[in-house]
């Protein structure tokens, strides 16, 4: 208790640094958060949280609370030093005021106050009062407790910095409410935060981390012992290992890095995530590259001296990683701290390459060196990948100008409805459920560039399944003859048929259903489809609102139930209402204008915002263990007395 004392009289108002004004935070929100989307407004969470984290990081404080409130606000709590109270020198004002107020103030600007630290730019709490209706923060400190708040994003300080009385505490409590006039949703998501603090959990073991919502009575602790072995085990609950997971820190370049990774058989993506001072870097960096590096030398290194493989035969690092999860952190000091942009999205640091480098290499080469068992079978994978992944090169090289055999023919013809174009990338391709609506979809198309290719049943969940049961199955097997680019490791994008690949489903659960399993599909075997944005969801109307004295004419679709009351309106007395509960109850004109037409349609881009997000998403929702679903659906799903939805939770 003493050493905390201590520690927060010396974190006082000389530790805090003046570099600039608050300037166009409320005109130019997005240069500072990314966005004034549901990511954005959670952007405001993160950075207080950060605060938090950053003091745990540096040893002050073992405990961290999210609480998301009734009235549309969120308090983070944390146990550190508590922010600054005393008098800056240079503007007179309590520290804490200049913080929440000024733009590039903050104590992370050197290592006086920590060592390391998310943030960067000293705009978090001033960003997230910028962006807010009302900043209300309690500090615990010195034995006593002070409060302060602000108002009309920050421009008023609606309550000056007040002494309410003694305290055993330590800490500081933020409570803010975004303002809607920025923001075009200020509904905080539970399975968003969720996912951030189990991910801070994971990467600081030891420390608790909790999250309650006060609309719906939930709330979980995060606490993890082993941290990011943890963390790994989590990704892969639902794979085939290949060996242990394992668990590699050490420092070097005054840098701290951390690393725990697995092998998964039956696995043909490469999973690496990534961290710089507890901020997830989700567009890598330098320590991913030093990361990479180490691990294919260190593996080519241990096989060419153990005389498994010749010099000549050295393996690529793209076939050593595949099926391989990694997560990475590292602790970078305040001076050498580089990110590109103010979201942290990638660390621009020089000497975490070879730092990461450094400590990988020499761990992994001695872990290879006592477990050879372990080592052979792993050189034996990465192998196997090179020859499929040029045996594959070579089939298509063989096939290209070549007619196809007549039993590809057989397996797709009954089936797909081919565009006529060879212009492959302006080609799309509708999946669609049923014979009925393809039948209608036919009819509709551009034959030109639209090609149909319906839907029997429902597909298989490949999350489930080895590839090769995947393979016998007649959907999935038709969808890869038709895409024309192969799958799992021999998947080459430049080969696809077609430049959009569109599921077209019922508007039901039925149809939800599919979509999700199409997805998962192509998210394990064909992922670059996904992250090229290739990959679409039609949208069809739920409506038709028309005149009854002239149906044919006049009529306007409504794709929700907004849609429907402004339809109403905009028809006039005297309409009728066509309730579509499928695609096959639309006729040929109106799926095309509704949903095939490019200049009418709606479509919805899929794409990976977060691939840890979606990883552990499908792993959840899609593996084997029911128990992992029927958690996320009581802590994300809202049901009503007749078990029905109510709520819609983010995707």
């Amino acid at each position: 208790m003493a050493d905390i004392l201590k520690a927060e009289q010396e974190y006082d108002a000389s530790k805090i640094q003046l570099l600039g004004e608050l300037e166009g935070v409320r005109k130019r929100p997005g240069m500072y958060i990314g966005s004034t989307n549901g990511t954005g407004l959670h952007h405001l969470v993160w950075e207080i949280v950060d605060n938090g984290v950053d003091e745990a990081v540096n040893g002050y404080g073992s405990k961290i609370t999210v609480t998301i409130r009734k009235d549309g606000s969120i308090s983070v709590e944390d146990e550190g030093r508590g922010i600054p109270v005393d008098i800056h020198k240079e503007t007179g004002l309590p520290a804490i005021q200049i913080i929440y107020t000024t733009l590039h103030s903050g104590g992370k600007f050197s290592d006086k106050a920590y060592s390391t630290s998310a943030g960067l730019h000293g705009v978090g709490a001033t960003v997230t009062n910028a962006l807010s209706e009302w900043v209300d923060v309690t500090v615990w400190k010195n034995g006593e407790t002070y409060h302060i708040r602000f108002e009309d994003g920050g421009s008023k300080v609606a309550v000056p910095l007040e002494k309410l009385g003694p305290t055993n505490k330590h800490g500081t409590l933020v409570r803010f409410k975004p303002d809607p006039q920025i923001f075009s949703t200020v509904e905080f998501k539970w399975d968003t935060i969720f996912n951030h603090l189990q991910e801070s959990a994971f990467l600081l073991k030891g420390v608790k981390f909790v999250l309650k919502d006060e609309r719906s009575g939930n709330s979980h602790e995060f606490y993890y012992e082993n941290g990011l072995k943890e963390y790994v085990a989590t990704l892969d609950q639902n794979k085939t290992p290949l060996g242990d997971i394992l668990y590699f820190d050490g420092e070097a370049s005054t840098i701290k890095v951390e690393v725990a990774f697995q092998w998964c058989l039956q696995d043909y993506n490469e999973n690496l995530y990534s961290y710089a001072n507890s901020v997830r870097t989700k567009d890598g960096g330098t320590h991913e590259t030093g990361f990479k590096s180490a691990v294919t030398k260190a593996v080519n290194d241990w096989a060419i001296g153990a005389g498994v493989i010749k010099d000549s035969q050295k393996l690529d690092g793209s076939d050593i990683r595949e099926g391989l999860t990694a997560v990475l952190t590292v602790k970078v000091p305040e001076k050498k701290l580089e990110y590109e942009g103010q979201t942290k999205g990638k660390l621009g640091t020089p000497d975490a390459v070879n730092a990461v480098s450094a400590v990988v290499y020499d761990a992994l080469l001695h872990y290879m060196a006592e477990h050879k068992d372990f080592a052979v079978d792993l050189v034996a994978k990465c192998r196997a990948s090179r020859e499929a992944r040029e045996a594959a090169r070579k089939a298509k090289e063989a096939a290209r100008g070549q007619k196809k055999t007549s039993k590809v023919d057989a397996v797709i013809s009954d089936k797909l409805a081919a565009a006529q174009s060879k212009d492959y990338k302006n080609n799309e391709l509708f999946i669609v459920e049923g014979d009925s609506a393809g039948g209608s979809a036919k009819k509709g198309r551009d034959r030109l560039h639209q090609a149909i290719l319906p839907l029997r049943g429902k597909p298989l969940n490949t999350d489930s399944v080895t590839m090769q049961r995947m393979l016998q199955n007649v959907e999935f097997s038709t969808i890869i003859q038709t895409i024309g680019a192969g799958v799992g490791t021999d998947f080459d994008i430049e080969d696809s048929h077609y430049g959009k690949i569109i599921i077209m489903t019922d508007a039901d659960t039925d149809g939800a259903h599919i979509q999700t399993l199409l997805l998962t599909f192509f998210y394990n075997y064909m992922k670059p489809l996904i992250q090229k944005g290739m990959v679409y969801l039609a949208c069809p109307p739920l409506y038709r609102v028309y005149k009854k004295s002239d149906p044919a004419h006049k009529f306007v679709y409504c794709w929700d139930d907004k849609d429907l009351e402004e339809g109403k309106k905009k028809i006039g007395a005297g309409y009728g209402i066509n309730r579509y509960k499928g695609l096959g109850e639309m006729n040929a004109d109106q799926l095309a204008s509704t949903t095939m037409n490019k200049a009418t349609r709606r479509l919805v881009r899929v794409n990976i915002d977060d691939a840890l997000v979606v990883e552990k998403r499908i792993s959840v929702l899609m593996g084997n263990d029911a128990s992992l679903r029927k958690e996320w659906i009581q802590e994300n799903v809202v049901f009503n007395e007749e078990d029905t939805f109510i709520k819609e939770v983010e995707k």
